[in-house]
């Protein structure tokens, strides 16, 4: 079976789609990536074919600008301007020109980021089968939990549940109405009939599979998954990824802390300068603190000697020398930084970084600081605990044990293989974890 893949063009989403892809490659299966131009270059260095589209509405080089100026936002509003502007984008491209770019390929299912929102209709049109996979922490739309990209606190109780289905109901109108509109429009021109009352029944019911790479032990307990869902774990693929340069030799010994916000809401001056000022008075430890392409280096103001500030960092190669990992709660960043049995301190920004937030402290490999209530004494205070207390760095070895006996990348191959009726195989026993 040809099958092919399609991911919203952000280096997080792209990680974690091209490491599956490959795996999936590696297995026997005939891959071809599906993609606007900016994201082919990172596709041949994972070694994968690449069909292209939007050549003409996004040429090569383009498609940074759609979501720039979402760096200096936070909260629901980043949220809402991504889907608003980068998802109505990337929808409207994509619905346009994948039928063809399937039949020209002769992809017969397709594997599809969960958050390039409701192109399966493409799929369900065409007739063929399709699975997800959140590349973020899955949402919850049951309202078991407070849905991940939404700040708050969770709770098991009554109260807490009706707030989470008012919360879903916000984020409906807020969020995903936003691209279901278009999605309709679409559906509509096809002579597609869907019931849109219920967005998981139309989005993940008709799905073949859905696939998480958040361990199952990471999430929050007793959500109601339907049947086609599959934890699976961390999507990692380092020899699928571009190296990055790094002077190890400004490493001088001391214990290190890796400080990360990500590659898409990084731009806010007033965080890197209260991790700036906190990890100062900290002479003790060695930073490096990778800022990103949305900020200037004369923005964060004085740099401590004892921080190293770069654009882009080797990310897995720094965390392993690491013994903490200052971060935005970005999935990637958060399990990369659990593989390596590092424990957090978290600022998250936007998106999904509220439920991953609300997941480290709740498991104990962390604790997190809502930017609103953030300064340079609270986030050092942090700091301080997390490094001192042994406990949260045993909860994240716990994790790293968990990690290593699991190799999420098989788990959800062999979903989505199942899913599509493509013959098993058999994998070596260290692959699977009960």
């Amino acid at each position: 079976m040809k099958i092919g893949f399609i991911s919203m063009p952000l280096t997080g989403h792209l990680n974690s789609m091209l490491a599956l892809a490959r795996r999936m490659q590696a297995r026997g299966n005939d891959i071809v990536f599906i993609g606007i131009p900016d994201v082919e270059h990172a596709v041949r260095a994972a070694g994968l074919k690449f069909a292209p589209f939007g050549e003409a509405e996004l040429p090569l080089g383009s498609s940074a600008d759609i979501v720039a100026p979402v760096a200096k936002l936070y909260g629901p509003a980043a949220t809402r301007w991504t889907i608003e502007q980068a998802g109505r984008a990337m929808f409207q491209l994509a619905s346009q020109y994948l039928p063809n770019v399937i039949a020209e390929t002769g992809v017969e299912a397709l594997v599809i980021d969960t958050i390039h929102m409701y192109l399966e209709v493409v799929a369900i049109s065409l007739g063929i089968p399709y699975a997800h996979v959140w590349s973020i922490l899955n949402i919850d739309f049951s309202g078991t939990t407070l849905p991940s990209v939404w700040p708050g606190v969770n709770a098991d109780t009554a109260a807490a549940r009706a707030r989470n289905r008012e919360v879903l109901e916000e984020s409906d109108n807020a969020f995903f109405g936003i691209v279901q509109n278009l999605a309709e429009e679409y559906a509509e021109r096809v002579g597609l009939k869907l019931d849109w009352s219920n967005r998981p029944a139309t989005v993940s019911r008709q799905a073949a599979a859905v696939v998480s790479q958040t361990p199952r032990e990471f999430d929050l307990p007793n959500i109601p998954w339907p049947s086609e869902f599959h934890y699976a774990g961390p999507f990692f693929d380092e020899a699928g990824r571009e190296p990055i340069p790094f002077d190890w030799e400004k490493l001088d010994g001391r214990p290190l802390v890796y400080a990360s916000l990500g590659t898409l809401v990084n731009g806010l001056d007033q965080v890197y300068k209260a991790i700036l000022t906190a990890v100062g008075q900290m002479p003790e430890i060695q930073v490096v603190l990778s800022k990103g392409a949305n900020i200037k280096l004369a923005e964060l103001g004085p740099i401590p000697t004892n921080v190293i500030v770069v654009d882009k960092a080797p990310q897995i190669e720094i965390l392993k020398r690491s013994v903490m990992c200052i971060t935005h709660a970005g999935l990637n960043t958060t399990l990369e930084s659990l593989a390596q049995g590092l424990p957090m301190v978290a600022i998250p920004i936007a998106y999904d970084q509220f439920g991953v937030a609300q997941r480290i402290a709740y498991h104990g490999v962390g604790e997190f600081l809502e930017i609103e209530n953030l300064t340079a004494d609270l986030l050092e205070e942090l700091i301080r605990q997390v490094l001192a207390n042994p406990i949260y760095r045993e909860k994240a070895q716990h994790f790293k044990e968990i990690i290593s006996r699991r190799n999420g990348l098989d788990v959800a191959a062999e979903a989505i293989e199942r899913a599509f009726r493509i013959a098993p195989r058999k994998l070596p026993a260290e692959n699977t974890c009960p």
